[in-house]
């Protein structure tokens, strides 16, 4: 299925690095995990306000949709939002976009599956119920599955 922009309540800027360059010219395409990384990092802290002194979350898979490539000049948006929350996992979608005088193009879509998780005890537990309530209201009840 085809991601619509306009499911999104979240977007961040991405800073593009001379060093994410490949020698080809354009974002190498490991570096696409990192630019997921840092919009999920920003939209946990800006809109669902994840308190890391109880929970952290891990990454248990990670799947990027290459659709056209990102070269160093370009100006990119990560759109970050909460599409699946289960018991203790759910699903980040992320989409990087190019921003061009005749509007945005999608270039980027992934998956991350995450995981609420303690340190301390070095398990997977339960998402905190302000955070499972915070991302079910932020990106729209209608379209997350399986909220419990």
């Amino acid at each position: 299925m085809a991601e619509k922009l306009s499911d999104y309540s979240y977007k961040t800027p991405i800073a593009i690095r001379f060093s994410d360059i490949d020698a080809v010219g354009h974002v190498n395409n490991a570096i696409y995990l990192t630019y997921f990384e840092e919009g999920r990092l920003k939209y946990w802290n800006e809109a669902i306000h994840w308190d890391w002194s109880q929970n952290g979350v891990i990454v248990g898979r990670s799947e990027v949709n290459y659709l056209k490539p990102i070269m160093l000049r370009d100006e990119i948006i990560c759109y970050v939002r909460t599409t699946r929350i289960g018991n203790s996992s759910f699903d980040i979608m992320h989409i990087l976009v190019r921003v061009t005088e005749h509007g945005e193009e999608i270039c980027t879509t992934g998956k991350t599956v995450c995981i609420s998780y303690d340190y301390k005890q070095n398990k997977s537990v339960p998402i905190p119920q302000r955070e499972r309530q915070t991302m079910i209201e932020f990106d729209k009840p209608g379209l997350i599955l399986n909220t419990n």
